[in-house]
This record gives C-alpha cells, structure tokens and sequence, in this order.
C-alpha cells in the first residue's frame, strides 16, 4: 500500500459505525451527561471547579479545569470526541477522576463543531485552548483525546500546528486513544454532509499523511474490539511515525470497544491512566 492509497472497503459508513456493535450504546450518551453532572456537582461543591474558562468569543471555546486536593503534579489535558460536530465538554467532566486521584489537574476544553466551523479550525480551537489551560496550571503537561479528539491531540505534533516552545517544553506525553489518523475515508462518508471535509482539507488534517514535528513521546491506544478500521488507523500512523524518535508505543488494550476504552479514565487504577501519567 502507498502513502497515499486507501483499502477497498465497500461500506465507509459502516466502518466508522461504533454504535451498531456495541449493545446498548445508544442509551451511553444520556449516561455520560448523567455521571458528568454528578461529577461537577461534587467537585463544584469542594471548591475544585474553575468552570467555563474563555478562550475564544464563541459560546463552545470554554474549558473546565478540575484540581486535585492539595498540591497538583502538573496538567493533564482531556479532548472528547464525537466526530466532530457532537458533545461538548460538560458531557465528559467524569473522565477527569482518574487524573485527578494521582494529584494532576486536568483541563477538559470545549470547541466549536461543524458544520459551523471547518476541521481545521477545531484543530486551532484544541491548540488554543492548550495554550489557555496551560497558562493557569504550572508543570509538565500530559494530554490524552479520545476518537475525534485523538486525530485533534495527534495534530497538535505536527508542524503545521502552532503549539509556542514554551508550551513543547513542558509536553511530556501525548496519548491518542482510538483516533482517526486518515481523513480521507470520511470524503465517502454521508458524515461529510456534516463535516464539509474537501480532497486537499482532508489530506492537510490527516496526521498519516503529515510529518511530525515534536519529539514528545506518543502513545496510540485502541480497544483490541473496535471496529476494523480503527485498528488499521493505529497501523497507519505507526508506520508513518515509525522513524521519529522517541518510537511511537502502540496498545491494542483486550476486552475494550470504542466506548468503553475511553472509560478507563475514570479509574485511577486503569492501564489507560498508568500509560499517560508514566514517567
């Protein structure tokens, strides 16, 4: 296969459909802003949410910071996923319990979604807010996204991405869990409808077909029961990566899907949360 071909895949739809495989997943999305609610309440209550923190003008460029008690360890930053154009970052407050428990702030950012804005400016919108978590909570910096969110932290090493030396200095792990490294599939996607992605666009916001630009380690995670495609978009990025140093760590973690992959977050005992916080 060469850089820039693409496997014969006769339903694109269908490769990137996580909630037809997964029993129950449609009733997930009102459990996650249930659990999140819960969460922020709790916290709200003990004086450890700065909530809603601009970053931008736009209603969705806010973010959440969540403090540990006593003093924190430094920054871990979440990005949610939803394709592009769905949730927002109060849907996601209880993935930042596991962090949290190990003595790390963790910053959660909104962003705005299409069809309102394009991917590449979701790309900046994640860059920026980086730069705004980052300017509030001193100490190495670790960031983890999950699925749309992972393609937008994998982005953030590439060249083209504004992310200030100040700010590389302190980036001490990137973790992409189940992202999206190759855009161009999606063009053949009824998705597209939404997201508005052009030939050109979709090659410029495709980690896969971009060079690297910061040595900052980085660690592609998937559940070992995704759908096929996710698993080959890891083998993508891996093999494109494979000569940058240090080496891209790839885990196909057993038993996980889409969903429940990213769920490890909330546990501070999880393989997901021991990966990012290694030292």
């Amino acid at each position: 296969m060469t850089e820039h071909s693409q496997p014969d895949v006769i339903d694109w739809d269908d490769a990137f459909d996580n909630g037809s495989y997964v029993p129950g997943s449609s009733a997930f999305p009102e459990q996650w802003r249930t659990r999140a609610e819960s969460w922020r309440n709790e916290l709200r209550a003990c004086g450890r949410l700065d909530a809603d923190i601009r970053y931008g003008d736009r209603h969705r460029q806010a973010l959440d910071i969540f403090r540990p008690e006593g003093v924190s360890r430094g920054l871990v930053v979440i990005v949610h996923g939803g394709y592009w154009h769905k949730f927002y970052k109060d849907d996601w407050s209880h993935l930042s319990a596991g962090c949290l428990a190990h003595g790390w702030s963790v910053a959660i950012p909104g962003y705005r979604l299409a069809p309102d804005v394009s991917v590449p400016q979701i790309t900046h919108d994640v860059s920026t807010a980086l730069g705004c978590a980052a300017e509030r909570i001193d100490g190495p910096i670790r960031v983890v996204g999950h699925s749309a969110g992972g393609h937008l932290v994998t982005r953030l090493l590439c060249a083209d991405v504004p992310v200030s030396p100040r700010i590389v200095r302190r980036l001490v792990h990137v973790v992409a869990v189940s992202g999206i490294y190759d855009l161009r599939p999606l063009l053949r996607c009824r998705m597209n409808d939404i997201l508005q992605l052009g030939e050109a666009e979709a090659m410029a916001e495709s980690p896969a077909l971009q060079q690297c630009a910061l040595s900052t380690p980085l660690t592609l995670w998937v559940g070992d029961e995704e759908r096929p495609e996710y698993l080959r978009q890891i083998r993508l990025l891996s093999e494109k990566w494979e000569h940058r140093e240090p080496a891209v760590s790839s885990c196909y973690e057993k038993g996980k899907n889409h969903f429940s992959v990213i769920d490890a977050l909330t546990d501070p005992g999880s393989a997901l949360v021991s990966a990012l916080l290694r030292q």
